[in-house]
């Protein structure tokens, strides 16, 4: 039984890096890796990071329906193949997406039984400081980038769990917790001593355990979009 996961994140969120540290921690974990029209940046390399096509090399595969979700992100082309799960589901393993919250949205439409995690930034000025600080973009650019969060978080209750990321390790098995717990909730899954204590830490982060720490994240977004908010 394969098992879809979904990770949506505002960019900036530090997604890539729980990604990363989840996935050196749980085996049997496929990662779906996104095509996109846009160009690398810096060290990305094509098919680590992404795979790099062209606008008319991504609309040919969309034409053949060769993707699971695709969506338009800041003028660039972001899309999920087919093959990934066909991939994982031959080999009996789970897959990992790591998309946008359109992607996730057409994801949870075609396949309702996934499981969608959502990871937030401690506040709004943590997020600008970590857009900031990897100095990637130019100033309108992170402007863009903060309205759209705004925007992304404000779906953050169509998903099963949500996670804060504010210490990096403690995120990680967090996220670590919620991936192997589904798997025990599969029928005649075996569970352990340990496993019980896994379950119940997954269950902390699920979407009616956290909506009362999520509010001054929002209220943080909120109050700064507003007029005279910055």
């Amino acid at each position: 039984m394969t098992t879809v996961f979904i990770i949506s994140a505002p960019s900036g969120s530090g997604k890539s890096t729980l990604v990363n540290g989840a996935r050196a921690r749980v085996k049997g974990l496929q990662f779906s890796i996104s095509y996109t029209t846009r160009p690398p940046r810096g060290s990305e390399v094509n098919g680590r990071e992404y795979f790099f096509v062209t606008r008319e090399e991504f609309e040919d595969m969309v034409r053949r329906d060769e993707f699971l979700e695709h969506a338009d992100v800041f003028g660039n082309y972001y899309g999920t193949a087919r093959r990934f799960l066909r991939t994982a589901q031959h080999a009996g393993e789970d897959l990992l997406l790591d998309i946008d919250v359109q992607g996730a949205a057409q994801i949870k439409s075609k396949i309702p039984e996934a499981v969608s995690i959502f990871i937030l930034p401690p506040d709004r000025k943590t997020l600008e400081s970590r857009l900031r600080d990897r100095g990637q973009d130019a100033e309108e650019v992170i402007e863009r980038r903060l309205a759209t969060a705004t925007r992304e978080i404000e779906n953050y209750g169509k998903y099963d769990y949500i996670l804060v990321n504010d210490r990096l390790d403690e995120s990680i098995e967090a996220l670590r917790s919620i991936l192997v717990s589904e798997r025990l909730r599969r029928p005649g899954a075996q569970r352990s001593a340990d496993d019980s204590d896994t379950l119940a830490r997954a269950e902390r982060f699920r979407l009616d355990n956290v909506r009362e720490r999520v509010q001054p994240i929002l209220a943080s977004f909120v109050t700064a979009a507003a007029p005279g908010g910055r």
